[in-house]
């Protein structure tokens, strides 16, 4: 007897599953709450276009998401995603890739696509390390952690992307982990389905190249600790620096309806085009 086939390869591709993300990885979690997400509004994969950059994450649309995927070069998935909102409006454009390719070298780019509000929903999976290239530090890792390139300790703090999204002018700013599964779904439909720039934090594991420094060596361990230093959001307002120290804030950070800047941009040149045909016909 032919074994049922799942819902969701519908939206997976089934030649290269199962996945070659590492054992305990986040990723996996990420591909599957996205699929989840996809399919519960009835998006159909036909009418989007997922665009990623270089590393782990941006294996989750490309290769595994079946729809049509632009993969880039480091750093420029939202550049890349940009350009394709600009030419095709009509298509949900989505940006899965890691912290080092949106908060590194891609960071200028994320910078003004919030402030100008580009329809974008763009998907940050944050492991706090680059962990395709052997585990040098990132934006995102924590002060004191030893990686390949701090071999003594970490010295920088870490870059607070969604506060710096949130503050350029994003509409919709949110930050979930990999342990918070359901929310995590609720909050990809929200941003699938708000016009303007979405942006949300996908805290997530890698045992493989940052759990080894930390001590924590598989996914369960990861997400037990995602589980007890999450706090949300209304409840960590009032609270001091000190007293939100190694927390996770999480939950809706913003949610603000501002001019979206591919309309507008259709609105000029629309604009602009009847005013030559007045002038041509008078």
């Amino acid at each position: 007897m032919d074994k049922p086939r799942h819902r969701l390869m519908d939206y997976i591709r089934e030649d290269i599953m199962p996945h070659r993300f590492c054992v305990g990885c986040g990723c996996g979690t990420v591909l599957n709450v996205f699929a989840n997400a996809v399919e519960g509004i009835g998006l159909e994969p036909t009418k989007m276009v997922c665009v990623s950059g270089i590393g782990c994450s941006a294996w989750i649309p490309s290769p595994y998401f079946k729809a049509d995927t632009l993969h880039t070069t480091h750093g420029r998935p939202i550049a890349f995603a940009t350009g394709v909102k600009i030419m095709r409006p009509d298509l949900k454009v989505v940006v899965i890739a890691g912290d080092g390719d949106i908060a590194g070298i891609g960071g200028n780019h994320l910078i003004h696509a919030a402030r100008r509000n580009i329809d974008l929903s763009v998907f940050m999976v944050n492991n706090m390390i680059y962990g395709m290239t052997g585990g040098q530090a990132a934006p995102t890792t924590p002060t004191g952690i030893i990686t390949t390139t701090t071999p003594y300790r970490n010295v920088e703090p870490a870059f607070q992307a969604a506060d710096l999204v949130m503050t350029a002018g994003a509409g919709y700013v949110a930050r979930w982990t990999t342990y918070h599964v359901f929310p995590l779904m609720e909050s990809m439909q929200y941003a699938l389905n708000k016009k303007g720039f979405s942006f949300i934090e996908i805290i997530s594991q890698c045992p493989e190249n940052y759990g080894r420094r930390i001590g924590l060596r598989s996914g369960n361990d990861f997400l037990k600790q995602f589980k007890e230093k999450s706090i949300r959001v209304d409840k960590a307002r009032g609270l001091s620096e000190e007293e939100l120290k190694d927390k996770i804030v999480i939950g809706k950070l913003c949610d603000r309806d501002r001019p979206e800047y591919v309309s507008e941009l259709y609105n000029v040149t629309n604009e602009q085009v009847e005013k030559l045909k007045k002038e041509a016909a008078s």
